[in-house]
């Protein structure tokens, strides 16, 4: 248990807290956040506060791990299921909040296992099938994506532009174009386990 593996943990730890948050409304949480038009929950807001966190970690772990050369299997099995995690929970919370349609939800949560799957088959014959330039953009938009939605578009609400549902629809075409790209460059590996 080095401190890569606790960092993952700790990730995996706030996405409970997260949801709690961001679905569970209390009376006694203080009057929303207003700005004009804007309005944002302070229970949200926490939420939002606590994703940037949890996701900010991400490459955080993978970083200590290769630097101080600590890559563990148990890292390399807890990393990628750590972001699915966070990913799938903050979705699905999104959706039954009514800020997200079910069907992006479905798309980029079925390509994070889907390419979880492929890692794991690459890693029975020892492996790595590592982050590609457009797995990393996919991520990045996905936490832009995420973020608006968890702060009501915020700053972008109060210029009138809906970036938040145009950030979302990129995350979703992206997050499919990258799993397409891993699925091509590693098809070997699944002809293999075929044969």
């Amino acid at each position: 248990m080095n401190l890569p593996n606790r960092i993952t943990i700790a990730r995996i730890c706030l996405i409970p807290i997260m949801m709690f948050f961001l679905l569970v409304n209390f009376s006694f949480y203080p009057q929303p956040l207003h700005w004009g038009s804007f309005q944002l929950s302070f229970n949200h807001l926490i939420a939002a506060i606590i994703f940037l966190l949890a996701a900010s970690t991400d490459g955080i772990d993978g970083y200590i791990a290769r630097k101080y050369n600590m890559v563990t299997n148990l890292g390399k099995l807890l990393d990628p299921l750590a972001d699915k995690l966070l990913v799938s929970a903050v979705l699905i919370s999104l959706v039954e909040l009514g800020r997200c349609d079910s069907w992006i939800a479905i798309v980029i949560i079925s390509r994070e296992f889907a390419v979880t799957g492929l890692r794991q088959v690459a890693l029975l014959d020892g492996k790595v099938v590592a982050a590609s330039k457009w797995g990393k953009i996919k991520t990045i938009v996905q936490i832009i994506a995420i973020s608006l939605l968890l702060l009501n578009n915020f700053p972008f609400q109060f210029v009138g532009i809906p970036f938040d549902s145009i950030a979302i629809w990129a995350a979703a075409l992206i997050t499919i174009y990258s799993g397409i790209d891993y699925f091509v460059k590693n098809k070997e590996l699944l002809q293999l386990h075929n044969a």
